[in-house]
């Protein structure tokens, strides 16, 4: 059986902003915060529009949700 998780780079800088972010707020680590921040952005909608044959979400953002999501990565220092 497949590891059900996988590693995901980001830039270093990023990462130690995230560790000032989440002090005191709850979060146990940069992960959970990077967990949580990436569900709000998919949303559960895209969760539930899954392709049976590939077992993964499609694409069917709408082009103002992919221009939140986009405003969103922006912030987070994504793209």
């Amino acid at each position: 059986m497949k590891d059900p998780k996988v590693t995901v780079k980001i830039p270093r800088p990023l990462y130690e902003r995230i560790q000032q972010v989440i002090t005191d707020s709850g979060f146990s680590s940069a992960t959970d915060f990077i967990v949580f921040v990436l569900r709000d952005l998919v949303g559960d909608r895209a969760l539930e529009k899954t392709d049976p044959e590939a077992g993964v979400a499609r694409n069917n953002f709408t082009n103002d949700e992919l221009a939140e999501i986009r405003r969103k990565l922006e912030n987070l220092g994504y793209l």
